[in-house]
Order: structure tokens, then C-alpha cells, then sequence
């Protein structure tokens, strides 16, 4: 499902490998990342980068299935600053390329139940910008987010977990339940119904939608905490978020919801 348009997601995914760049710059890559604490810096630039050129690689050759690393070119991260900065945004330019010339409903291969360019572009996208709070977590720089764009990205994170083929995943399929509710709620001026999000756990899985209802847990914050405690980059305790009702609900999801 498609919010913001291609146009959008085209020139924010540049962004963010551009603010991604920036964050890592000057830092030591042998940095243990808090957020990803099996991964130093430089893991996660290469993660970054070379994840957009596989995704890249998928969307030019029309790919009907996953491809291997190694059948994808271009995965070396240089050691230069400048040119790894170079590298980086590349990665990202190129994907929003390959997207725009092969258009965004041509049929490739996903991990999910959409197969279409668009997804990847949208999915990168996020990608990038909840890694961007890594590295900006790392070296101790604020992490900002557009209210609209972290809205979003809550909404693809969603759109993710009721596909057939995540849900089947062993960790997503724990999220199964018999009709537990929970609601997330951005707190910021403008979003409206974009802003809130109703989740039943169902037998068969996971089912959302925009909305507000009276539900067994409530979670409130500004859009970019509400994405950032969602995807366990800050905890529920953090002062910014509010949560209200059983919180044992909300923490049984946080720790279903990492695939």
C-alpha cells in the first residue's frame, strides 16, 4: 500500500543515504552499534550499501527469486571517507534508477506477498532511515524524523507483518492470538487518521488498520519515538512514549516482531 507516492519515497530514500553518510563520516567504524550490538559501524555501512545494490540488482534483471550476495556487484565498501560517503549515496540513487525505468508495478521477486519494483524502494527507504538512527544513536548525534515519513514507516513495518510469507516466519507467528488488541497513537498535530493504528491479533495472524479504538494496550508518542520504540530502537520505559494498559501485551509484541 502505497501512501506518499513514488515521488516521495524516490527523494527520500536519497536523503537518507545522504544523512546515513553524514552520521558515519568521521567516526570509528570499530564502533559497537547499541541498537544492533552484533554489529560495529562498518558492518553497518556495508549492511546499508550493499543492500541497496542487492535490491537494485533484483528490480534491473526482473528477478523472479532472491539473489545471492556474491551474483551482485559492487558490494565493496571503500575505506576513503569521502568515497564511501560517494558509495553510499550511489547505492541509493541507483535503486530509485532502476525503479523509475523498470516503473514501480513490474513484477520481481520480495520476501513478501507484493511483487512489485515499488516495494523496494518504499522498503529501503525505511531501511536506511531506521539505520540512519543507528548510526546517529552511535555517535551521539539527535536523531530527527519527519512526522509524516516516520508515520509511514509504521505503517510498512505493519503492512510487513501481515504478510502470509513474513507471518510464517517463527518469531512473527508468536504474534498469533485471539483477538488481543493493541493501538498506537502519534501523538503530533496533522497526521490524523494516518497517525493511529488499530492491531488485533487474530488465529490466523496479524490484521491492522488506521483507526481509534479503546484497546488492551495504548501506546502514545510523537511519530518518530512511537517508530523508534517500535522498532526496539528506544525502550517502552523511554519518557517519550506512553504506555497504557497491559504492558506485558506490548512487550510480548516488541519481542515477536524482530525477523
Amino acid at each position: 500500500m502505497v501512501q506518499l507516492g513514488y515521488d516521495r519515497y524516490y527523494t527520500e530514500l536519497e536523503a537518507e543515504a545522504v544523512r546515513f553518510a553524514e552520521a558515519v563520516h568521521d567516526a570509528d567504524l570499530a564502533r559497537q552499534v547499541p541498537t544492533c550490538p552484533e554489529w560495529t559501524l562498518a558492518q553497518l555501512v556495508a549492511h546499508v550499501g550493499q543492500a541497496h545494490r542487492w535490491a537494485t540488482a533484483i528490480v534491473v534483471r526482473r528477478s523472479p527469486e532472491p539473489l545471492a550476495f556474491e551474483d551482485v556487484d559492487d558490494l565493496r565498501v571503500p575505506e576513503d571517507a569521502a568515497e564511501r560517503a560517494e558509495w553510499l549515496r550511489a547505492g541509493a540513487a541507483r535503486l530509485v534508477e532502476a525503479v523509475r525505468e523498470a516503473g514501480p508495478e513490474t513484477s520481481v521477486w520480495t520476501f513478501t506477498d507484493e511483487h512489485y519494483a515499488g516495494f523496494w524502494v518504499r522498503r529501503m527507504l525505511y531501511e536506511t532511515l531506521v539505520h540512519r538512527a543507528d548510526a546517529e544513536l552511535t555517535v551521539g548525534r539527535a536523531v530527527t524524523l519527519d512526522p509524516e515519513l516516520a508515520a509511514d514507516g509504521i505503517s510498512e513495518g505493519l503492512g510487513l507483518l501481515t504478510s502470509s510469507a513474513v507471518a510464517a516466519n517463527p518469531a512473527v507467528a508468536g504474534l498469533r492470538g485471539d483477538g488481543q488488541t493493541l493501538h498506537f497513537h502519534a501523538t503530533d498535530e496533522g497526521l490524523g487518521e494516518a497517525g493511529e493504528w488499530v492491531v488485533r491479533r487474530t488465529p490466523s495472524g496479524v490484521v491492522w488498520e488506521h483507526g481509534h479504538v479503546k484497546a488492551d494496550v495504548a501506546v502514545r508518542a510523537r511519530a518518530a519515538d512511537l517508530l523508534l520504540v517500535l522498532q526496539r530502537r528506544i525502550p517502552p520505559s523511554d519518557p517519550r512514549v506512553e504506555v497504557l494498559g497491559d504492558e506485558g501485551l506490548f512487550h510480548h509484541w516488541l519481542d515477536h516482531t524482530v525477523f
